[in-house]
């Protein structure tokens, strides 16, 4: 019988997990190509023969989503999944229309074949979109569960952007781990809160090898997720965190509509900064899409470093890149800092971009007037640093997740602003207990 040929759509990410758990050591199936978009840089490389194992001696290629319509022609293929996340509905249904146009079919991941199962309770974190606030929130779950006297080994989303078989299982306890791994500023801004809060993080490519490896030293796994994707582990507690600054949005983009429907716990986070019409609205859309999820409202205030260099100068923003990119936010907590203390104004930066920078605000022309902090290689991080150095400012406000001045050399005065999950009563710790204690019950 036949293979029937398969192409998986990514973003180095989800599409090897989907292959991983899905078409791995299958002969029914055949994977003949990644596509790869999103991230600059991730395409022309093969899924290496390490990871794909017997029957690929040569690995599988990554071609540029670009390069699709002729792919599937070229190859036969029967049929092309989509397996990357913080997209609009609509978007998905172009890819799809732009697959069946060249002759194949069209599927979006399977979410529940892609959920592996732990011998550990998992609590997995998850949003609707980009930039909702996972970061704080698994931050705030790790220490809940310390406190109970429980090591919570955190998993993050894959981040494979060099050697994939050099990063199958990533391990990381100290600032000093990321430089071994050379990792992007993309992967500090994952990593580096999770180590400062004391945590151990794992992340890489064979998401099984990781899971066991984290399950030798876990009393709980937190699966940390990326984008608006699913969890790659089952979860005992399913948490999806909602944004009310892009209210309506957890309806409308893949796959977060999944995780807004299939959450044990909605938290909407920003309620210190959103307006109460568009906080009702997503509680509203919670219990038509998920009534049986506990909805529970937080915030997430901003510490700035020094209030004192923002008020009345004028300011250079550096946000999060990937909440400012496809998560299509026009802010982020650098922005709300400056408001808050009072600068003058906020200054543009692309007169002075440089680089793939410049490029970055050609491909995102509405980001407006913040700077992306995009680090995804050295070059890139390079053009970052060229760019600060170059806008004409009194001071520059760093809102990232990360103390960017540890990894690139900023020459004028520059305050960071940090932000923590502040929850309103208990419920978010009851859930948690519950989860466990459930958990507990099911193993005995």
């Amino acid at each position: 019988m036949s293979q029937r040929k398969v192409l998986i759509m990514g973003a180095a990410g989800k599409d090897f997990h989907v292959f991983n758990t899905c078409y791995r050591g299958r002969d029914s199936e055949r994977v003949v190509a990644f596509t790869a978009t999103q991230i600059p840089g991730i395409d022309d490389r093969r899924y290496p023969p390490e990871l794909a194992g017997p029957g690929y001696p040569e690995g599988i290629p990554i071609h540029p989503e670009e390069e699709l319509s002729n792919l599937i022609r070229e190859h036969g293929v029967d049929e092309v999944v989509f397996a990357y996340s913080d997209v609009h509905d609509d978007y998905v249904e172009e890819r799809a229309r732009r697959v069946r146009e060249a002759g194949a079919e069209f599927s979006t991941f399977d979410v529940d074949k892609t959920m592996l199962v732990s011998t550990k309770p998992v609590i997995a974190v998850c949003a609707v979109r980009t930039g909702c606030g996972k970061s704080q929130t698994s931050r705030w779950v790790v220490s809940a569960l310390r406190e109970k006297g429980l090591k919570t080994i955190a998993i993050r989303h894959p981040m494979p952007y060099g050697d994939l078989a050099k990063q199958a299982v990533q391990r990381f306890a100290t600032l000093e781990d990321m430089v071994q791994h050379d990792c992007t500023i993309e992967e500090m801004e994952e990593y580096e809160p999770h180590i400062r809060n004391g945590a151990v993080v794992y992340a890489g490519v064979d998401y099984e090898a990781i899971l066991r490896e984290a399950e030798k030293e876990a009393d709980v796994i937190l699966w940390d997720g990326g984008n608006n994707d699913t969890p790659f582990y089952r979860p005992d507690l399913w948490i999806t965190v909602a944004d009310p600054h892009r209210a309506g949005h957890e309806l409308c983009y893949f796959p977060g509509q999944v995780n807004f429907a299939r959450a044990d716990v909605i938290l909407l986070n920003k309620c210190d900064t959103s307006n109460a019409d568009d906080i009702a609205t997503v509680e509203k859309n919670a219990r038509a899409k998920n009534p049986g999820a506990k909805v529970i409202r937080a915030d997430s205030p901003v510490t700035v470093s020094d209030p004192d260099a923002i008020r009345g100068k004028r300011v250079l923003v550096v946000e999060d890149g990937p909440t400012l990119t496809h998560g299509e936010m026009k802010y982020g907590a650098g922005t709300v800092a400056v408001e808050q203390c009072g600068g003058a104004s906020c200054v543009d930066p692309r007169p002075f971009a440089v680089g793939e920078i410049a490029e970055t605000f050609e491909k995102y022309p509405d980001i407006g007037v913040v700077l992306p902090a995009m680090g995804y290689g050295d070059k890139q991080m390079g053009d970052l640093e060229d760019t600060i150095n170059a806008t004409d400012c009194d001071v520059v406000v760093v809102g990232t997740p990360i103390d960017l001045a540890r990894v690139i050399d900023i020459k004028k005065p520059n305050v960071r602003v940090t932000y923590d999950l502040v929850t309103k009563g208990d419920d978010l710790l009851h859930a948690l207990e519950a989860a466990l204690a459930q958990h507990a019950s099911g193993a005995a």
